[in-house]
Parts: structure tokens; C-alpha cells; sequence
């Protein structure tokens, strides 16, 4: 099925968008994917391809450490986005994305989305925009994450 604006315009991570930048990301659908619980959506080191607007499930991301564990370094749900390793150079998954739960997500071509953003710099600057605050917020939830592996906390101020 194709992806049209009217199915970007109620995802969290859209919301607010101008119409005619999604129907520009519309354009770049790949279309709708399907995950069973505990199927890989990327591993890490793969091309970055595309990336998900997650409708409905869970999924884990995170890295596998050097005795072969697997650690989740985070958890999304519907309404957020997974995956920005698509907009950057060398274009591969730094993480693993496994859907937790059964989960459906509206894929993007992350080539026709660079090319789009190209032509149209306000819908680049839109998607940086909001990308960053997501990697910010990802930033911070794996910082607090090492916190309470290491049983640590910063002093409150």
C-alpha cells in the first residue's frame, strides 16, 4: 500500500509539519512494514537505507557487547521515529533495532528523503531539526541508562 500524507500527518514525530512537506516525504514511502516479536528491523553495520515512523509495537534499540549479551539501550513506541543513521555518511546502522513486541511502521527511503531535503532546504532544515531533538533525548536516555548500570547518579543541584 502507499504511503500518502494523510497517513504522516498523525505521527508524533511529523506532527505540525507543513502539508507540503509531507506530502513531499509521502513521495519517498517505501511503504509499510510488518514485525513479529523479536524480529531485527536493521543490525548494526548494515546499510541505512531507510529509516521507520513507528505506528504501534515496541522496539529495543541497542548493541551487542564483547561477551556475545545483547543490551538495549533504549526502548520506542508508536509515534516516534527509528533510525537516523540514513541521513549521515557512511549511511550504516550504529545500533540494533528488534521489535519487542509486534510492531507496524511506515518506512521512508532515506535516498529519496536526502534528495527531497536537497531540493527543498526548509524540509532539510525540518527533518535536521527534528532528528537532532531525537538524538538529543537518546543522548540522554542512554546517558541515564550508564548512570544505573554504574549505580551512579550526578549529585542533585
Amino acid at each position: 500500500m502507499d504511503v500518502s500524507a494523510a497517513d504522516l500527518v498523525g505521527h508524533g514525530f511529523l506532527q505540525g509539519m507543513a502539508a507540503q512537506h509531507l506530502a513531499a516525504l509521502a513521495t519517498c514511502g517505501a511503504g509499510y512494514r510488518s514485525y513479529a516479536e523479536g524480529e531485527f528491523i536493521f543490525r548494526e553495520g548494515a546499510s541505512a537505507d531507510e529509516f521507520h515512523l513507528i505506528e504501534h509495537g515496541l522496539v529495543s534499540l541497542g548493541t551487542t557487547a564483547a561477551d556475545r549479551r545483547s543490551l538495549v539501550m533504549v526502548t520506542l513506541e508508536g509515534g516516534e521515529v527509528l533510525g537516523w543513521s540514513w541521513m549521515f555518511p557512511p549511511y550504516r546502522w550504529y545500533f540494533d533495532a528488534r521489535a519487542v513486541a509486534a510492531t507496524r511502521t511506515i518506512a521512508l527511503n532515506g535516498a529519496l528523503v536526502r534528495a527531497a531535503c536537497e531540493s527543498d532546504p526548509q524540509l532539510g532544515y525540518e527533518l535536521t531539526r527534528r532528528i537532532a531533538r531525537v538524538v538529543i533525548e537518546r543522548l540522554q536516555a542512554t546517558r541515564l541508562h550508564a548512570l544505573d548500570l554504574y549505580n551512579t547518579h550526578p549529585p542533585r543541584k
